[in-house]
């Protein structure tokens, strides 16, 4: 007897390995392969000094072009490259205390547990049970009473002879892979975001020094023609007009410095710390420095650079998760194969219960096949061919999105590098007309109007240079996330 059971149980694991096998119902997952145009980036490439026809400034010419390729190496950990030890601290905190962050690993733990937990559908279910049973029946007008006792273990275990089990251990698994980019795009986006606060932050913090140094100068004319005029040789109109002029400019440092505090809290929240407890690692720099990097250039943009996005490889593997829900769903269409058996023992003495001729064991086959349901298994099968279609269009709609924000982010960077070049020639005219017109004023062979109007296009014209200063580095963190932020491969 024994023989045969354990001939039943070696038969019964012989036909499960042989179903691990068996090809499953429903599709089998392909990438999809689309097709990308390779049209030209955006490059209005590095400007020099020399001048178009239309009077813009002319971009190198390719043997003259010294810009760094942007690339897997360049991008990775590409905040380290500005040699700012408080910027490299922000991020190594943020990674560890930024709440969005933590929830989006909070989630991938929970598709690697439902993973795992998909699994036990190949393992035989167990359960143990016990009863007592007294019972009455009636025999010809007399009462008889009887007892059964009985403990065992009970199995059932289903054959996954048409793949049911191995599609949705398929979708388990591409759901977790999903999670998993999910949490690679909330670092490549706080990574960005602590970066863009950080040089929006130093960005303010210049124009702040702006302000005040202008501020300066505008009073000390202030001063010089308000003395002027106390000794009755100046002009009221010129004193008054400076007058504004200074409290114009005053009037500015409060919205920056406004600005910086804002700036200093949302970089606090990213880092997963209270706002105000990082003040005085992110006050301004003692030491003048310039977090402008070199000038960067994209040769080519290779479709696997995109389509290793993490937000893109998420969708991706939802895709996959999609198709293979389908195979879910087609299973119901097929009978179920168990293999069910249980050990025990059986007794009508509860003393007895435990001897050995009380003992039992039985391991058999049972099928399943609910044949008919309605049209419901027919109706899933389409919802999952549905998602299957929404998945498809989603996953191309993230690798355009994807191309569409590297050509902006190209755009924006290399066209700010012109912008700059502008604001730098017209910030030194305006710095040598406020002097000239100092001069011409001093010696009365123009009116103050000219100093003013010299003064104001300064200060404007500052504000606007250390603004694109700071806007070329970040479009150029816009390109680096736009790329994958580091995650990408080529």
């Amino acid at each position: 007897m024994m023989n045969r059971y354990l001939y039943s149980v070696a038969s019964a694991v012989a036909l499960l390995s042989g179903c691990m096998s068996l090809p499953s119902v429903g599709p089998d997952y392909e990438e999809p392969d689309f097709e990308m145009p390779e049209n030209p980036l955006p490059d209005a490439g590095f400007p020099t000094s020399n001048l178009t026809a239309a009077c813009e400034y002319r971009p190198a010419e390719s043997n003259d072009d010294s810009r760094v390729v942007v690339s897997t190496n360049s991008m990775e950990k590409w905040w380290t490259r500005f040699d700012d030890r408080v910027l490299v601290d922000l991020v190594d905190g943020a990674v560890s205390n930024n709440v969005n962050y933590r929830i989006a690993q909070a989630r991938l733990e929970q598709s690697n547990w439902e993973l795992i937990g998909s699994y036990a559908a190949f393992l035989p279910g167990l359960e143990a049970e016990g009863n007592a049973i007294r019972s009455v029946t009636r025999d010809n007008n007399k009462y008889l009473r009887s007892s059964k006792f009985g403990a065992g273990l009970n199995m059932t275990w289903e054959i996954d002879i048409f793949g049911g089990s191995r599609r949705a251990t398929e979708a388990a698994l591409a759901a977790a892979e999903a999670a998993g980019w999910t949490v690679g795009d909330a670092w490549v986006s706080l990574v960005s975001q602590i970066g863009v606060q950080y040089i929006n932050l130093r960005t303010t913090q210049a124009l702040i020094d702006v302000a005040r140094t202008n501020l300066v100068l505008q009073s000390e004319t202030y001063d010089i023609l308000k003395s002027r005029l106390d000794s009755g040789i100046g002009d009221e109109l010129a004193v008054n007009q400076c007058a504004y002029i200074v409290e114009q400019t005053r009037a500015r440092i409060p919205q920056l410095l406004a600005q910086e505090e804002a700036l200093k809290n949302a970089i606090a929240v990213l880092a997963g710390v209270v706002p105000g407890q990082m003040h005085d690692i992110l006050k301004p720099v003692t030491v003048k420095r310039d977090w402008l990097l070199a000038p960067h250039k994209v040769d080519a943009l290779a479709l696997n650079m995109i389509r290793s996005r993490p937000d893109v490889k998420a969708a991706e593997r939802n895709l996959a998760k999609e198709v293979a829900r389908v195979g879910i769903a087609e299973s119901m269409w097929y009978p179920k194969l168990f293999i069910n058996g249980g050990v025990g023992m059986e007794s009508s003495k509860f003393s007895k219960l435990f001897d050995s001729d009380s003992f039992y064991a039985s391991i058999g086959p049972s099928i399943s096949w609910p044949f008919f349901q309605g049209g419901n298994v027919y109706a899933q099968i389409k919802v999952a061919e549905a998602r299957v279609d929404e998945a498809c269009l989603a996953y191309e709609l993230s690798l355009q999105n994807a191309y569409g924000e590297v050509r902006d982010a190209y755009s924006a960077y290399t066209q700010e590098y012109h912008r700059y070049q502008a604001l730098k020639s017209a910030v030194k005219a305006a710095s040598d007309a406020v002097s000239i017109s100092n001069d011409l004023y001093k010696n009365g062979l123009k009116d103050f109007n000219n100093v003013l109007d010299a003064q104001r296009s300064r200060l404007q014209l500052e504000e606007e240079y250390v603004v694109s200063r700071g806007q070329i580095t970040l479009n150029l963190i816009e390109l680096y996330r736009a790329l994958g932020g580091g995650l990408a491969v080529q």
